[in-house]
């Protein structure tokens, strides 16, 4: 089942790429759970005023609420709740709160530990199987990714990048990692390789095909959106898919 979310609005440039991520996982959880903002306020505790804010990145939404959310959804939190620290950061940044308590140096090390932790935290996941029934999977209309078969189980070595050789496979374009034309992307995996991959071809620079989904590869995708007339959201879904692909 495909994310529809072309019907929001398009976020802010101005927004922080890691704001951005969690902002769209929380407009994916609206939408995976079919309430109005009125039924999220009184199932959340938090007014729909407040949602509203939230989910159009004109408020960091309290770590409280990510949870609250997901516990609507019933979603297990470890993903959501990284994705909320990295946006905090960025909120704070932003604001100028952490300029003065932190160097650069600091700064940069600490967010390279928490994405550190995202990676450990999803694939952690992948192995006691908390992915199932996750607004992050959907691996297609076959519903298995037959690139695990090819390639085993994706693990994430910093540094390391993949050869693409992207062909033309029954009018569809493949770079040999992934098959799936729907799956939505947040966490590292084939999936990401293959996207990195296409996108290169097409002329977006992701950064390097290392599987992760980077600020790089985010703002490729957000240019391969707008050359297409996509919202730009920078996340891959069914809908980019089918630009990489053509």
């Amino acid at each position: 089942m495909g994310w529809n979310v072309s019907r929001w609005k398009a976020l802010p440039d101005s927004l922080d790429d890691r704001v951005q991520q969690l902002v769209v996982q929380l407009r994916r959880l609206k939408d995976r759970s079919g309430l109005s903002l009125s039924s999220m306020a009184s199932k959340t505790g938090y007014s729909r005023s407040s949602w509203e804010r939230y989910l159009n990145g004109k408020a960091l939404a309290p770590r409280q609420a990510v949870e609250e959310l997901a516990r609507v959804n019933g979603v297990e939190t470890t993903r959501l709740l990284v994705l909320h620290e990295l946006a905090e950061e960025a909120w704070r940044t932003e604001d100028g709160a952490t300029e003065a308590a932190d160097t650069p140096t600091q700064s940069g090390a600490r967010r390279a530990a928490l994405i550190g932790v995202l990676t450990a935290a999803l694939l952690g996941a992948l192995v006691v199987g908390l992915l199932v029934a996750t607004p992050w999977s959907d691996q297609g209309n076959s519903g298995k990714d037959t690139a695990v078969t090819a390639h085993g189980t994706f693990a994430y070595k910093p540094g390391k990048t993949y050869p693409c050789a992207v062909k033309r496979k029954n009018g569809q374009l493949y770079a040999g990692y992934s098959t799936t034309r729907t799956a939505v992307l947040s966490q590292p995996g084939w999936d990401v390789v293959e996207a990195q991959c296409l996108l290169r071809r097409l002329g977006f620079d992701p950064g390097g095909e290392d599987g992760v989904y980077g600020e790089m590869t985010t703002r490729a995708v957000k240019r391969l959106q707008e050359k297409a007339g996509l919202a730009t959201d920078g996340l891959v879904g069914p809908q980019t898919w089918k630009v990489l692909r053509r």
